[in-house]
């Protein structure tokens, strides 16, 4: 069993990262204690359990986009784990400078896998066999400072950012180490500033360097610099508008602004429209070059949503994103973001919330994608993916505000390897203070 690392404080030890992670939580509540009554009495701990298992079939096992184990093509991937996401949050001192601190801890356990089978993200790997541990952890403490509206944190952080959206599509969420700044001081108007230095994966006990995916792309290397700096202004109350400008050292320099309108149309009927747009390029010695162009336009009534998407891509790569991170596209897809070279797609989603109909907490979702005009391996090529989500939370009773969803993920494509894939989710968040 590894011991903590004394800097960092990631633990590979799964009974060492269970003491470590209590009694690091007990004494930055007991320091919050001393330090002032207003950093417990505004504080938070809750702890939310995930009962994740995944499999995903290969349909096309032996293409050079798919999975390989010891050599010879795999035809599945399948895991089963239950995590733990363990999320404490203190309030602030007293006075002009208001200091807190953040700590969030994670452990996944492995319930059922193996090296033959595994490789869906939800679960670590040996690096060298491809097996899947049976428990890996990670701990990382954000310090916070508060000036009026003004927050600033250094330490772990879950962006939501058009230039970077963290993602939590697994078992555990992924985030990154850095330094942020956000403020709400001017009115209608929030400014966001940082830099992040190392990323922490989905499937890591760790942190490494942050690199780049971009389809067709060449040059990127792993870099410990991404620079971001952006800002949201509400035109309206039912208007904002918001740009970003952001940098992975070495890889590639991004704009992305977009516009978001939401309107009743009638009493019983609602209107939305997201417009998005990149202008990304080239830095170190990459070739990045993409010029990305979306919209999505949703109407809504008495539970049921129907939108209606388009994504437009010109240059010479794929929307550039960091590796593992969602890129922020209105057809990030389950499986596929569709966001290839020169890649043109459309979407048709449909929601609809049980409510009105007497099962509230019951809620489907489902959408149909389709990408074509981008080719793979100089070959022209098209691609398709189905969506379908089932949820429900348990209203009443003793399981109340227990989640349970079902998610089917259907992929086809020219050139490359089908998937019919499968995702049973469990969730419950006890909530302490």
């Amino acid at each position: 069993m590894r011991t903590a690392n004394p800097v960092t404080g990631h633990l590979a030890g799964p009974t060492r990262a269970r003491y470590s992670l209590k009694a690091t939580c007990v004494s930055a509540l007991l320091l919050a204690t001393q330090a002032h009554a207003d950093l417990v009495a505004d504080s938070h701990m809750s702890l939310e359990t995930r009962n994740f298992y995944m499999n995903r079939d290969y349909r096309d096992a032996g293409l050079s986009d798919g999975p390989r184990h010891d050599g010879k093509p795999q035809s599945k991937a399948e895991d089963w784990a239950q995590g733990f996401i363990l999320r404490g949050n203190s309030g602030f001192t007293e006075g002009t400078v208001g200091v807190g601190l953040d700590v969030l801890g994670l452990v996944g356990v492995k319930l059922d896998s193996g090296g033959g089978s595994s490789g869906t993200g939800v679960l670590q790997r040996n690096q060298r066999t491809g097996e899947p541990v049976d428990e890996y952890s990670f701990l990382a403490p954000t310090a916070k400072l508060k000036v009026a509206k003004t927050l600033v944190t250094l330490g772990n952080h879950e962006p939501v950012m058009p230039v970077l959206f963290r993602n939590d599509t697994r078992l555990l969420p992924q985030t990154y180490q850095g330094g942020q700044v956000v403020s709400t001081d001017i009115q209608n108007l929030s400014l966001t500033a940082g830099q992040f230095r190392q990323a922490h994966q989905r499937d890591s006990s760790d942190y490494e360097d942050m690199r780049m995916a971009a389809d067709g792309s060449t040059g990127g290397v792993p870099t410990d610099r991404f620079n971001y700096a952006g800002a949201t202004y509400a035109l309206q109350p039912n208007l904002s508008a918001t740009f970003y400008r952001a940098e992975l050292k070495d890889n590639y320099s991004q704009n992305a602004a977009s516009l978001l309108y939401k309107s009743a149309l009638t009493e019983s009927v609602n209107f939305k429209a997201d417009l998005r747009y990149f202008g990304s390029d080239n830095e170190g010695h990459t070739n990045v070059d993409n010029r990305y162009l979306g919209g999505m336009f949703t109407v809504s009534s008495r539970g049921h949503s129907l939108g209606l998407g388009y994504q437009n891509q010109r240059g010479d790569t794929g929307l550039p994103y960091l590796s593992v991170a969602d890129p922020w596209a209105l057809n990030n897809g389950t499986y596929q973001p569709f966001v290839r070279a020169r890649e043109d797609s459309w979407q048709l989603r449909y929601d609809y919330d049980f409510a009105p109909m007497g099962l509230p907490g019951l809620t489907l979702m489902t959408r149909y994608m389709r990408g074509n005009d981008f080719e793979i391996r100089g070959v022209a090529a098209k691609e398709w993916e189905r969506n379908t989500d089932i949820a429900y939370v348990i209203q009443s009773g003793p399981l109340r505000n227990l989640s349970l969803r079902w998610r089917n993920v259907t992929y086809r494509g020219s050139a490359t390897t089908d998937v019919d894939e499968n995702r049973l989710i469990v969730a419950y968040t006890f909530k302490f203070w």
